[in-house]
């Protein structure tokens, strides 16, 4: 009932609407009520959601509740995981609901009231955020079932026993790098991601490509885990330009082109420090219809070679730029070199030399980029309105579906056409027609034919030129147990647990006490004090005996 609430704003309302019966109808009475209810100079009344029905849920016993949809919608489950849908008690609500608490910015948002296994006991986002055990937590066990390898890696050994292990978890604010990796090394943190400036100190990655910590990491007992995140960076073509858009043969081989040209393993090496794999389609791995080896690769742009996907000479683009009409780069009907535009946020130096890198991979086929810099404000204006021909973007899962990406490709999705997600403005029946099949299917092998004849379409069409999945590298101290990465869930502080003996007597062994320099500044302070109190006592002997020639004159 509250993503239906007229002061809350929910960003998932309008799709809720689609699906759950009733609530389209319900937001429209909240919102009148909520308007008759207003008084000049006076804060809103609290709006009690218990006295009017929503259609589609009933409340089947104190802790279940059913949801009606219209027709089929799998992905609903995800959704229910979200904070959109975390219970809220009515006396929570209401509570915070008093004009003299509102007057006062004392809300919900800074004062949270949840049935989770963490209280958040100091919000501070400025210094530290402090969560601490709740203990009033309903009580939840750690999973004895898992994947093939989480039992040898010994993820399943707590299996059975009481949520959560960790008793307080501190979060502190730290604004320079160097000094919070200088204490994770320290042990004064217990996890830690890499930084760019970090990373060769952490990683060393093998003439093959294996990754590896190096010794200093493994000497302290260091575990590095990674996952490929759910996620998508890409280049984007707009459909609707009248130069590089459209499902014409000239324009698609021009995007074939740019896509074999443009060459991402070199730039997940170059500015992303190996930490991403160069992607084949829209749907990254561990997303259902993701296809690995050869069968998953992309063959527009890629050849099987030595069991692995390598990226075609740049011959064949500048073949594919010639049937595409624009031999050398140059426009066959007008003879003017071919100059195409990029839209860009880019704005400090490490963004130029990104983009010096793409100037020079378009280079490759002698087209003329030009990089059309601008503030994010104005970049998505012209995303919206179709004005800009290339850019870079990107997509972070809502949930791990596939239609949660192929979406970002589905016409009616189109962003000029109705402010919907497809900011390359894609439209392809086939693709379309496939896409309103597969969507609120069940996963199994109806749906994942009909995924690979969806990416085939696109990696044909190249309405993105595919970029990459970010990789995620994370490490833990020893004393961490019970760590996997997970892109999805942020719930897995519940799981992990700590060995806090043994981080102390770490601790300990890593931070003796460095005594050394209280010597040198010992011997420096005498250096100098030394000779100062030596002079000041010859002063003081020649001054007494001045003063008893004086008194034996008389």
């Amino acid at each position: 009932k509250r993503l239906a609430h007229p002061r809350l704003h929910s960003p998932i309302l309008g799709l809720m609407t689609e699906y759950i019966v009733g609530l389209k109808a319900y937001a429209e009475t909240l919102r009148r009520i909520d308007e008759e209810g207003k008084r000049p100079g006076k804060s809103p009344a609290w709006l009690d959601l218990r006295e009017h029905r929503l259609e589609g849920v009933e409340v089947l016993d104190r802790y279940t509740y059913r949801i009606t949809l219209h027709g089929k919608y799998p992905q609903f489950v995800y959704w229910l995981a979200m904070p959109f849908f975390a219970p809220i008690a009515p006396e929570v609500d209401q509570f915070y609901s008093q004009p003299a608490l509102v007057d006062r910015n004392i809300t919900l948002d800074w004062y949270p009231v949840g049935a989770g296994p963490y209280m958040l006991t100091v919000n501070n986002p400025n210094r530290q955020m402090v969560l601490e055990r709740n203990p009033n937590y309903f009580g939840e066990t750690y999973p004895d079932a898992g994947e093939p390898a989480d039992d040898a890696a010994g993820l399943l050994q707590d299996a059975g026993k009481p949520l959560p292990f960790i008793d307080r978890a501190v979060f502190s604010l730290e604004k320079e790098s160097i000094p919070y990796w200088n204490k994770f090394l320290q042990g004064y943190y217990d996890a830690s991601g890499i930084s760019s400036d970090a990373f060769d100190q952490a990683v060393r990655i093998g003439a093959s490509g294996e990754v590896a910590l190096t010794e200093e990491m493994r000497g302290k007992g260091i575990d590095l885990r990674t996952a490929v995140q759910a996620s998508t960076a890409y280049m984007g073509f707009n459909m609707l330009d009248n130069v590089i858009g459209g499902l014409s043969e000239r324009a698609r081989k021009l995007r074939q082109a740019i896509s074999i040209a443009v060459d991402y393993e070199e730039y997940v090496s170059i500015f992303a420090n190996g930490r991403g794999l160069p992607a084949q389609g829209p749907v990254p791995p561990g997303i259902f219809g993701y296809r690995a080896g050869e069968t998953g690769m992309n063959r527009v742009v890629y050849d099987w070679v030595d069991g692995a996907p390598r990226r075609k000479p740049v011959e064949v683009a500048r073949a594919l730029l010639t049937e595409a009409g624009y031999p050398g780069g140059v426009d066959r009907t007008t003879g003017a070199p071919l100059v195409l535009y990029l839209d860009a946020t880019a704005r400090g130096p490490d963004d130029k030399s990104r983009l010096d890198w793409l100037r020079k991979q378009f280079g490759k086929l002698n087209i003329n980029l030009v990089v059309r810099a601008t503030d994010y404000n104005r970049f998505q204006e012209k995303i919206r309105k179709g004005n800009a021909q290339i850019f870079t973007w990107g997509w972070n899962a809502d949930y791990p579906d596939p239609e949660n990406f192929l979406f970002l490709l589905h016409g009616a999705q189109g962003k000029v056409k109705s402010q919907g997600e497809n900011a390359s403005n894609y439209t392809n029946p086939e693709f379309d027609r496939r896409f309103e099949q597969m969507k609120n299917m069940s996963n199994g092998p109806e749906r994942a034919a009909l995924i690979d004849e969806m990416v085939e379409i696109v990696r044909k069409d190249a309405p993105w030129l595919w970029g990459m999945h970010p990789v995620e590298y994370g490490l833990a101290h020893a004393w961490m147990g019970n760590r996997k990465p997970n892109q999805i869930a942020n719930n897995v502080l519940k799981y992990q647990r700590i060995d806090a003996k043994r981080r102390a007597e770490l601790r300990e062994q890593w931070n003796p006490p460095i005594l050394w320099p209280l010597g040198v500044g010992a011997l420096v302070l005498a250096a100098f004090v030394l000779p100062a109190a030596v002079a000041y006592r010859r002063r003081e002997r020649r001054t007494g005996q001045i003063r008893l020639t004086e008194t034996a004159e008389p």
